[in-house]
């Protein structure tokens, strides 16, 4: 089937708009504690914040089925306008922790019609080649979450206030040119009416439950490095006593993920989605143990293997949604990744808090190792069941 040349290319527009509201108050942190006398463990709250409003969002989106009974691009779009609107409120000059923590939750919750829907509206424009189409879609993400570090590496010419206006409203920008310009896809199937059965239906496909749990191992990993990826940086320059742009090192770790999910989707029409999953799972899961090693070498060695690191922690997301899509009935595929999100993102809040912790009791270089609990766990049970994979 032809396919407007545009489609991909305003989805992944927008995904990157909106989801720059993600990682909005991480990117200006440091400002906001000055300015609102935070503690030391505002960084886990705020992150974990939003991601605990994600997890309630889609939740509630899969149990009445919302990304399926109704036009995707118009929920993209009112969730747009929610999340920059709520986003705004850090403005707020009476701002305390509990707000910002509310703030960022309800974020996080309008968060959840903006990413697994923008994944949704892809899978409704493309069958073939839909791993291609979810890596631009993914690697948007990754942009758009590290978006807010870029800005702020501009601290000394931009103040966090600007940060977050610019966040909120490119995020409306993105929901509009969205709902303008891409209507509901020509493989739509949509749901007559509420069913609240559907998430059991679907867990009750192996290979879909295979390729859940793949993604689950991944989240645990995946948003603890990127929120803990400016304290690594951080601690490593005041150990080599060198002065390092925190801000714009994180955003690029974290930005180059989009190059990993780029090519892994062109990889995967070659080599298959399932081996390009696992193999990014695997040298992501690598990173993790090596990473008291490289901490203690030189910027010209660890700086190259934090990029090395962004780009696999992420390259797998893409493959993973791809077969949670294709082994989902048509009618329920913004279900599944709505929920398959939710579950991911939870297990996300598990790993960011225990880093937290972690960072309290001992040093910062073996921090991130216990995150290797994802990706074993992930390629145990994925490689498991690999027959039940397509």
């Amino acid at each position: 089937m032809q396919r407007p040349t545009h489609i991909l290319w305003v989805i992944v527009f927008a995904q990157f708009c909106c989801t720059s509201l993600w990682f909005a108050g991480n990117g200006v942190l440091t400002q906001l504690s000055d300015a609102f006398q935070l503690p030391e463990q505002a960084l886990g709250y705020l992150t974990s914040a939003v991601q605990f409003g994600f997890i309630i969002g889609t939740l509630l989106f899969a149990i009445v089925t919302i990304a399926d009974r109704f036009s995707p691009s118009k929920v993209f779009f009112i969730c747009s306008l929610l999340g920059a609107s709520i986003n705004l409120g850090m403005l707020w000059s009476g701002n305390t922790l509990p707000s910002l923590v509310l703030i960022r939750f309800l974020t996080g919750f309008f968060l959840a019609g903006i990413y697994p829907v923008g994944m949704k509206i892809a899978a409704d424009y493309y069958k073939k080649g839909l791993g291609r189409s979810l890596g631009y879609l993914v690697g948007a993400l990754a942009l758009g979450t590290a978006f807010p570090h870029f800005v702020s590496s501009f601290s000394a010419e931009i103040s966090w206030q600007w940060v977050v206006g610019i966040t909120s409203g490119i995020a409306v920008l993105g929901g509009f040119v969205l709902n303008l310009l891409v209507p509901d896809g020509p493989y739509r199937t949509a749901a007559t009416q509420l069913k609240l059965t559907a998430i059991p239906q679907i867990f009750q496909n192996k290979k879909f439950r295979s390729a859940a749990v793949g993604y689950f191992g991944h989240m645990w990993e995946l948003y603890a490095f990127w929120a803990f990826v400016p304290f690594i940086l951080s601690a490593y320059a005041q150990d080599q006593s060198m002065t390092l742009n925190t801000s714009l090192w994180s955003f690029l770790v974290i930005a180059i993920g989009a190059l990993g999910c780029i090519l892994g989707g062109y990889i995967s029409n070659a080599f298959g989605t399932k081996k390009v999953a696992t193999t990014a799972l695997l040298i992501s899961g690598i990173c993790c143990v090596a990473s008291p090693f490289l901490y203690a070498t030189p910027p010209f060695i660890f700086i190259p293997f934090l990029l090395l690191w962004g780009i696999a922690v992420i390259a797998d997301s893409p493959m993973f949604s791809t077969l949670v899509v294709h082994n989902t009935q048509p009618d329920n595929k913004g279900t599944a990744l709505t929920i398959v999100n939710s579950i991911g993102f939870a297990v996300s809040i598990v790993s960011i808090q225990v880093v937290a912790t972690l960072s309290e009791t001992i040093a910062p270089q073996c921090m991130l190792v216990v995150l290797t609990l994802g990706p074993l766990f992930g390629l145990f049970f994925f490689l498991k069941n690999k027959k039940c994979v397509m």
